[in-house]
């Protein structure tokens, strides 16, 4: 990024050290760790600007979602800039200058404040790795097989730096594996892992399997389902109706393929999804289940029984 070393920049560590409220934060990287930063900050008085490459925020997940996570974002007052396709920066009186060469609205934001939230490379290159011979990739991920092992017997590789997850519930995960497979003859194995996480901005987003957009790519034929928080009860009681929930399945098999819940309490309702999805039975045992009222969680089976095909 041009100009990046020739500025003052925060990460999303150093950003926890500030000691002061920054006047206008940049956050230059619409994904999760930046957004995420974006709302705490314009919550605490900040002018908070997003600069993003893509044409949307949080481009790995389906436009409907991006769309109604922006919208979140923007009616806090968060000012969002996408097709920033020429980012760098300068130093500035005010702070520091972010040229963003957008097809709309200035070419230059100059805030007192930027965070760089474009990504993290694993701290690896200071391990010895090339002595040892365990071998890695391009971007300095630990080369792992299926069990988490390198290709140096003996040795195997847990949590960021092996790239296949980032996450603290990811990277637990990948001991028990490893535990389960050394000491207890276990053949556990990453790819039986269904991947789930969540965006925490207010409201979250919880998530799990594949996208609408990815299912849609596979060629089979999927079901959708899709319910708005404002007619979810919990949500209406609690006066926080932004968001929807969508559910994806096999057309098929009728397993969950996938699902998003986007609003009050997310993060959390998803995890019964997330634990069909690992039961690997199809989505009606779901469906028929007796939910408690009023939560959340209980719309879920209404959903599945509101599944439509796609066009």
């Amino acid at each position: 990024m041009p100009g990046v070393h020739s500025v003052p920049h925060l990460t999303n560590t150093s950003i926890l050290a500030l000691d002061r409220l920054p006047r206008h934060l940049v956050v230059v990287g619409g994904s999760y760790v930046g957004l995420e930063f974006a709302q705490i900050y314009r919550r605490l008085g900040a002018d908070v600007t997003v600069v993003e490459m893509a044409p949307r925020v949080i481009a790995r997940e389906d436009e409907d979602i991006s769309t109604a996570v922006r919208g979140i974002l923007e009616s806090e007052g968060i000012a969002v800039r996408t097709d920033a396709t020429c980012i760098s920066l300068a130093p500035h009186a005010d702070g520091v200058s972010v040229h963003v060469d957008c097809t709309e609205g200035p070419p230059d934001v100059v805030g007192s404040h930027v965070l760089l939230a474009v990504g993290r490379r694993p701290n690896t290159e200071d391990l010895g790795l090339d002595r040892a011979g365990v071998v890695t990739g391009s971007r300095g991920y630990i080369t792992v097989d299926d069990g988490l092992a390198t290709n140096v017997p003996g040795i195997w590789a847990l949590g960021d730096c092996n790239g296949r997850g980032a996450f603290t519930h990811t990277a637990y995960n990948d001991f028990e594996i490893v535990v389960e497979n050394l000491l207890d003859g276990g053949h556990r194995r990453v790819s039986d892992r269904i991947p789930a996480y969540a965006l925490y901005i207010d409201p979250p987003l919880g998530r799990v399997g594949l996208t609408e957009s990815q299912a849609r790519a596979t060629g089979r034929p999927i079901l959708i389902g899709k319910r708005p928080m404002t007619r979810v009860s919990r949500a209406i009681e609690k006066g926080e109706t932004r968001g929807f929930m969508k559910v994806v399945v096999d057309a098929e098999s009728r397993r969950i393929l996938g699902a998003a819940i986007l609003g009050t309490g997310g993060d959390e309702a998803i995890h019964g999804v997330i634990d069909i999805m690992n039961a690997g039975v199809p989505e009606d045992v779901l469906r028929r289940a007796v939910p408690i009222h009023p939560t959340v969680s209980e719309l879920i089976p209404t959903v599945l029984g509101e599944l439509n095909p796609i066009g």
